[in-house]
């Protein structure tokens, strides 16, 4: 198949010509790609990628914006592709579903296996903790990390690390809906806390506030939560440049706080509104001091390699990209298609990690589906939209319509697309749902509850 010629737009993104095709099918026939991408065995290595928020529309709007509708994607090129589902439990009946989810329950489904309701951080509906992917990894001996761009104690990289019965239990000083999880109860503590007793080998995100805040019982009452994990083996940096400077040790823990909440978001522009805007395209967010989160990905995967590799195990990693999800939240198009095209970013730094290591399962998908939509132009929306120019040359305008405007707009029901490569990718494919990723990632792993 001929190669179309590249246009380079301002933003620095090379885009196929409109009407490029897959690259790498044969007239459109990928029989023989996908019978080589079926594998079972173990996985040395195991990266999954989450998109908080990142339903099959934020992906297309992201697309259309940064290479055009006839461009494609990083995650866009694994050749296994499915889609889940990803309903939660009715808290007061948990027979019921639950059928719009929040990312603690979508989390704590892949991260033990076990539906749970909204607001759950890898508990049961009656409170039990059930054993993680990263806890059951690291019991086996494999190296383990957690990244994010939300704050470390959000409930995506929480649901790997800790267990308490509500998401808002982020530090020492947040436990008024956990009491019997606190430290002075008896409990295990905090997200945070708890994170820096799971012991994983790298965390990198945000959420330095949290890990600021003072211990109220145990060994390390009376001190900060950075404290206790400068005092656990962790190199604590706090700025792009830390991070870089940062080595690999074979023994070594790495934690990285690079904000005092959530991280900033890569790109800005008018937010969608009543009425609708002029078009318009995106800026980079200069406030954004770094890292980004394709930074973060490749030092974490950099590490974990570099501490496993004359090992016998490797290791599993969960990079996250959080702030898609809390763009949508606020109806910001360009913030939310920001987040997503460096996330993509970070999902082409696992798979050139996966063709070099092809004993790796690198999975991508989203905890759940979320508000924006491409509508047409004509369309008159009674909801907030803002219309945006993308590589093509065109006007995409997107809705934001779950929530009246000024509200925070709502996630969704929708299946969510999941797609891989590597030894048991293909349990990926087909309609599954959050609960069998668990049994994918942990069988490849070969670990058990």
């Amino acid at each position: 198949m001929r190669r179309t010629a590249a246009v380079v737009l301002a933003s620095g993104v090379a885009v196929g010509a409109l009407g490029a095709g897959l690259a790498g099918a044969s007239n459109g026939d990928r029989t023989k790609d996908v019978r080589a991408a079926v594998k079972g065995g173990k996985a040395r290595n195991v990266i999954l990628l989450i998109g908080d928020g990142m339903g099959d529309s934020e992906i297309t709007a992201a697309r259309n914006y940064s290479v055009g509708a006839a461009g494609r994607l990083n995650m866009d090129r694994f050749p296994l592709t499915g889609a889940y589902t990803t309903y939660a439990l009715q808290k007061a009946n948990p027979k019921l579903p639950e059928y719009v989810t929040d990312s603690a329950a979508s989390g704590t489904g892949w991260a033990t296996g076990h539906k749970s309701y909204n607001g759950a951080i890898s508990v049961t509906p009656d409170g039990k903790p059930k054993k993680t992917i990263l806890e059951l990894a690291k019991s086996a001996g494999f190296r383990t990390g957690d990244v994010t761009t939300a704050e470390l104690s959000d409930a995506t990289p929480a649901v790997l690390a800790s267990h308490v019965v509500d998401r808002s239990c982020q530090g020492p000083a947040d436990m008024k809906s956990c009491p019997a999880n606190a430290k002075e109860n008896g409990g295990a503590g905090s997200i945070v806390e708890q994170q820096v007793q799971t012991g994983a080998d790298l965390y990198l995100g945000g959420g330095k506030a949290r890990w600021d805040q003072t211990v109220k019982a145990g060994k390390y009452k009376g001190k900060t939560v950075i404290d206790q994990a400068k005092n656990s083996g962790y190199n604590v940096v706090t700025d792009a440049a830390g991070l870089a400077a940062a080595k690999p040790s074979r023994n070594g823990k790495l934690l990285g706080l690079f904000a005092d909440v959530n991280m900033p978001q890569e790109w800005t522009g008018p937010l969608a509104r009543t009425g609708g805007t002029d078009p318009s395209k995106c800026t980079p967010n200069q406030q954004f001091s770094g890292p980004h989160l394709s930074q973060m990905a490749t030092k974490a995967i950099n590490v974990l390699d570099g501490q496993s590799r004359h090992g016998k195990k490797g290791f599993f990693l969960q990079i996250e990209g959080a702030s898609i999800d809390k763009r949508d939240h606020a109806a910001d198009p360009c913030g939310q298609i920001g987040e997503t095209v460096e996330f993509d970013k970070a999902v082409k730094a696992a798979l050139d990690f996966a063709r070099r290591n092809p004993d790796t399962l690198v999975v991508t998908t989203a905890d759940h589906g979320h508000t924006s939509q491409i509508i047409p132009l004509e369309a008159k929306s009674p909801g907030q939209t803002a219309t945006l120019i993308t590589a093509d040359g065109a006007q995409m305008k997107m809705n934001y319509a779950t929530m009246p405007a000024g509200e925070s707009q709502e996630h969704t029901g929708t299946e969510v697309r999941i797609a891989a490569r590597g030894p048991q990718a293909a349990n990926v494919t087909g309609v599954t749902d959050q609960t069998d990723l668990f049994s994918t990632i942990t069988r490849a792993l070969g670990v058990r509850r």
